[in-house]
């Protein structure tokens, strides 16, 4: 199949969705510009910030489009391109958008409350804590994958012969294995992601303390990446696997109390400029190649051996996708930092559902990258090895490379995979920076309710509650491997996703508005989740993985005694309705 033909459906279904179906949701909820945002009512200069929409969609986006909506697809890819395609593009669009969309305006709506506290006000304290404990162990998962992702990417290595350059070249650092010379192409990713997030705190005072125009702040983060990728070919930063994963939880310890204006923001507005450029230059070569009339090399439909390798295409797929399709932590990402910044409600569907839509753009690209650089043996070779471990960021870079070079042969193969390694690397560290932030939120949540109000000093400083965040991040990443993780977290994530949608469903019924837009996806998301919980305890605990057993047997636990009361307050709501209905006028009058 030609590239452009499921590349020109993709953009089609995407301008027709984004046009209209949010406009009907927004009417729905009864958009109105004149009720002041939280980021208004609320300024605090902290967490509460009016922000630009400009800047609240860089911040917002660079949160969401972590690894998820990269490395998901190019796991699923072993069941074929077309099934893995039709999920991210109608799953974004029906699911992923919608839950996006409805969370944050909720939240908004909420005074910029957390979903868990949305919760509790629509279904009381025991779904409270229900819920952010879900959200916490989800959370915990989401971290301790990217944490383990972020340092194989800044540990990358691959042939030079394969990167297009000679064992005598002075292009990258070079370190030989059983003969074979590779670059270490991961050090390059390291220095520029340490350099940026080093002089993001002067983008931060140049925007929000000395108010530049917002083209200069795109000037200066343009230049800003140019420079921290010129330093990371000069001076790549290698060190071994282990020592990042200590480094980086290091420093999202202390990022997570830090005022988001001052690293989160201008960090996310700089890296944001990197998937940006990262998606243009695919764009433009996917579309020079189809005009050339380039083919997909993966096959379209492989159920048979990927049931082998991975499991059934249902409910795997689903789950191992993930964030391209519909994803919870974005609904925490929406009503933990995003909710607070949005001037108007009018941004809402800007930010949470084009939002969403630009990362499902982004998974049918990476779908498309993967399918057309590499060949069916390559990609079982490097993503689904035989008795090792597979190196999905890996993967993405190469094929990356292969595509823009071969569109625009002016762009190196090696320059092309290191924009590959820096797309993901920079937004799985943003998505550590705010996962840990709103873990520290909800520990400290967490606390006041189930000791009413009473907890300890300690339990609710920052250190304290941080700490444990980041303590339970390295205590899943070093005792598991991110393929062990990555479907656990997927299941959990969209596990969030249902109840996030359950909840704005509530929400939505006691306005006595329509709520079938959230409720149908909410009910598909649930029976696809619980049964993969199921499936995954059964291979937990055949591999005595006790860790993960526990987890996914909480999990279960949690999200079916939440769908009860859920479905408890529906049928109480609507069997309330039925008694209005049949009553007398007089009994009507005296309720």
């Amino acid at each position: 199949m030609n590239i452009l033909f499921p590349l020109g459906i993709t953009v089609v279904l995407f301008i027709i969705a984004a046009r209209f179906y949010p406009r009907y949701i927004s009417k729905v909820f009864g958009e109105d510009d004149a009720q002041p945002t939280p980021a208004v009512r609320f300024n605090d200069g902290k967490d509460y910030v009016p922000t630009r929409t400009e800047v609240v969609f860089a911040h917002h986006f660079a949160s969401i489009a972590g690894a998820g909506p990269i490395l998901g697809p190019i796991v699923a890819l072993v069941y074929g391109y077309i099934p893995v395609w039709l999920w991210v593009v109608f799953g974004g669009i029906f699911l992923g958008a919608v839950h996006d969309f409805t969370a944050l305006f909720t939240s908004i709506r909420e005074g910029g409350r957390s979903l868990a506290e949305i919760a509790r006000r629509s279904l009381g304290n025991v779904t409270f804590a229900l819920f952010i404990t879900f959200i916490i162990l989800m959370l915990v998962l989401v971290t301790s994958a990217f944490l383990n992702l972020a340092a194989i990417s800044l540990t990358s290595e691959w042939p030079l012969s394969k990167l297009g350059l000679p064992e005598k070249q002075a292009v990258l650092h070079t370190v030989v294995k059983n003969g074979v010379t590779y670059g270490r192409i991961g050090g390059i990713a390291s220095t520029s992601v340490i350099v940026i997030t080093l002089i993001a705190p002067l983008l931060g005072i140049l925007v929000f303390r000395k108010k530049i125009p917002i083209g200069g702040a795109y000037i200066f983060s343009l230049v800003l990446c140019a420079v921290a990728i010129y330093i990371g070919f000069r001076h790549p930063v290698s060190v071994n696997l282990t020592v990042w994963k200590f480094v980086i939880a290091f420093y999202t310890l202390f990022a997570a109390g830090i005022p988001v204006w001052l690293v989160l923001q201008p960090r996310d507005f700089v890296n944001v400029q990197v998937l940006y450029g990262g998606i243009i230059f695919l764009l433009i070569a996917l579309f020079v190649q189809g005009l050339k009339g380039v083919t997909l090399n993966l096959p379209a439909f492989n159920i048979a051996q990927a049931q082998h390798v991975s499991g059934a295409i249902w409910p795997i797929m689903f789950i191992t996708v993930a964030c391209g399709a519909i994803s919870g932590f974005h609904s925490l990402v929406a009503t933990g930092t995003t909710a607070k910044q949005v001037m108007l409600e009018s941004q809402a569907k800007r930010i949470g559902y084009w939002g969403m839509l630009l990362e499902s753009t982004l998974s049918v690209l990476v779908i498309l990258t993967v399918a057309s650089g590499l060949n069916m043996s390559e990609y079982m070779s490097i993503v689904h090895p035989a008795g090792a471990k597979g190196n999905w960021i890996l993967a993405f870079a190469v094929s990356t490379g292969q595509v823009i070079h071969r569109a625009i042969p002016y762009v190196s193969i090696t320059l092309a995979t290191v924009l590959g390694i820096l797309v993901i690397e920079g937004f799985i560290v943003t998505t550590l920076d705010t996962a840990v932030r709103m873990n520290r939120y909800l520990f400290e949540e967490l606390w006041d309710i189930l000791l009413r109000g009473k907890a300890p000093r300690v339990m609710r400083s920052f250190w304290f509650n941080s700490g444990l965040a980041v303590a339970l991040m390295l205590l899943f990443a070093l005792t598991n491997a991110v393929g062990a993780i990555w479907k656990i977290f997927g299941t959990a994530n969209q596990l969030v996703a249902m109840l996030a949608l359950l909840t704005v469903t509530t929400w939505l019924m006691k306005q006595g508005k329509k709520f079938h837009f959230t409720l149908l996806p909410a009910i598909f998301m649930g029976i696809t989740t619980l049964y993969a919980l199921w499936l995954l305890l059964k291979k937990f605990l055949s591999a005595r993985n006790y860790l993960l057993m526990g987890t996914d047997i909480l999990l279960f636990v949690l999200a079916i005694a939440i769908v009860i009361i859920v479905f408890r307050a529906f049928y109480k709501k609507q069997f309330n309705r039925k008694e209005t209905a049949f009553a007398s006028p007089d009994k009507r009058n005296i309720s």
